[in-house]
């Protein structure tokens, strides 16, 4: 087994629906097998974060990876902070400030959802959204539901870029990412005419 590339800061916490996890193109393993500082877990619902963790934690030190739009955010740069409106805050370095960790949903747009709305303890995090500045590397093999979503790795990877101040990061995560990209295409993988997949 490989050993983490990127020695990440800010920890990664990956709620994965059990639906998820069998896809042939689901980047959730790329991120915990990359970020030395990342968590895998596969479930539905979870009595607060320290129980999804494995580890004690304080929700007033985590964010999460909103599901909102990034179009009201686009001005704001590529990680913006919401306020529980949705809207943007006005002061987005207070709103980082502290940060230790990442909470991301990783599963269609329905399954986020899902995973969203069955643990309320997520609407006590810090909520960011991700504005990419270009579409999903996925292309035609997997649909997202908006042309502004991308993977759950190209999210966590600008994210993680973001609030570390390293380019870097995200450029190392990307690298496995685009191999299994350039596999399955090279396996033959057809494009997909329609999948409702949301990624963040």
């Amino acid at each position: 087994m490989n050993e983490p590339t990127v020695e990440n800061k800010v920890a990664v916490l990956i709620l994965q629906h059990p639906q998820e996890q069998d896809h042939v193109l689901s980047t959730a393993g790329i991120i915990g097998s990359t970020l030395a500082n990342a968590t895998l877990t596969v479930g539905l619902s979870w009595r607060n974060l320290g129980h999804a963790l494995g580890a004690p934690a304080e929700a007033r030190d985590w964010g999460v990876l909103y599901l909102g739009s990034a179009r009201a955010a686009k001005e704001k740069g590529p990680l913006v902070a919401l306020d529980a409106k949705g809207e943007p805050m006005a002061d987005q370095r207070g709103a980082r400030a502290g940060l230790k960790g990442l909470v991301a949903l990783d599963g269609n747009w329905a399954q986020a959802k899902a995973l969203w709305w069955r643990n309320p303890w997520l609407t006590r995090l810090r909520r960011f959204v991700v504005v990419p500045d270009g579409p999903s590397l996925y292309g035609d093999l997997r649909r997202e539901a908006r042309p502004d979503a991308v993977s759950t790795l190209e999210a966590v990877a600008l994210a993680l870029a973001v609030l570390e101040g390293d380019a870097a990061v995200r450029e190392k995560l990307l690298i496995p990412f685009r191999a299994l990209l350039a596999k399955a295409r090279a396996e033959g993988a057809r494009p997909v005419k329609r999948d409702r997949r949301r990624r963040r």
